[in-house]
């Protein structure tokens, strides 16, 4: 009798041990991509600026910079009123990103570089309301691009698609070869990422950084003639991909990652 619920519990034992050891072996490991987290922040007034800039250099960067993550932070370019900032968190990998938001909300080093910002008053608030887009890179192009030191703008483009379909066809196009073309042209990519989560889904977001804007209308003035770009766009697979464009010009902050 001692010998069957011997052998029962050993089986059962040895049997969860090989469903666990199963269920991790079959976990997929995270994409060798980047995951992003874009913030657009809708300030309550120009000051709001320099507190948001406070909160992210003492507290927010070193602690993600210290998890391999990066901030890159822009202004508008058409400085309109009220402002509005962007803030692009670039982490290495989805677990990367879900890991560094929950530690935020508990690690005692960070929260108490936070405090300042965390317990501002009801009455003096930084902004009227945060945009957040959850982003995945492209194959083609799965990691944050290097600014160059003399960028002066950024372009960034949303691509909304009528269905879902549309925006797996034009996250395709991009890389199968539209990617290439932009670096073929001497454009200088900063991301390329599709839409998990956030406004105007289907869709996908792209940065492009400029010297300055005249070296951005030279560019696009050779885009659209091109051939390779020309035979891209006329395969059928790839038609009725877009059925919006967002465009937005911005300039690095003074503080973040560029």
């Amino acid at each position: 009798m001692e010998r069957r619920s011997f052998l029962k519990k050993s089986a059962l034992a040895t049997g969860a041990a090989i469903t666990a050891s199963s269920v991790k072996a079959n976990t997929p490991a995270d994409p060798e991509k980047d995951f992003y987290e874009l913030k657009v922040v809708h300030l309550k007034g120009g000051g709001g600026r320099n507190v948001l800039k406070k909160y992210y250099t003492g507290a927010v960067i070193p602690f993600l910079n210290k998890r391999g993550a990066k901030v890159l932070a822009f202004n508008e370019y058409s400085q309109e009123e009220p402002p509005v900032m962007y803030i692009l968190q670039a982490h290495k990998s989805l677990t990367d990103y879900y890991e560094a938001t929950a530690a935020m909300r508990t690690d005692p080093g960070f929260l108490e570089a936070a405090k300042e910002y965390t317990q501002i008053p009801s009455g003096n608030p930084v902004y009227e309301r945060i945009e957040t887009f959850l982003l995945e890179a492209f194959d083609g192009f799965p990691r944050l691009g290097e600014p160059g030191k003399k960028s002066g703008i950024i372009e960034m483009r949303i691509y909304e698609s009528y269905s879902e379909d549309a925006g797996t066809r034009k996250v395709k196009m991009f890389n199968n070869g539209e990617i290439g073309i932009f670096k073929n042209l001497g454009f200088h990519p900063l991301m390329f990422s599709q839409h998990l989560a956030g406004q105007y889904m289907p869709a996908l977001t792209y940065m492009l950084w400029f010297n300055d804007m005249e070296e951005r209308e030279a560019l696009w003035a050779k885009f659209g003639p091109s051939p390779q770009w020309k035979e891209m766009s006329s395969k059928e697979e790839y038609a009725n991909t877009v059925s919006k464009i967002h465009k937005k010009f911005l300039l690095p902050a003074d503080f973040g990652n560029l």
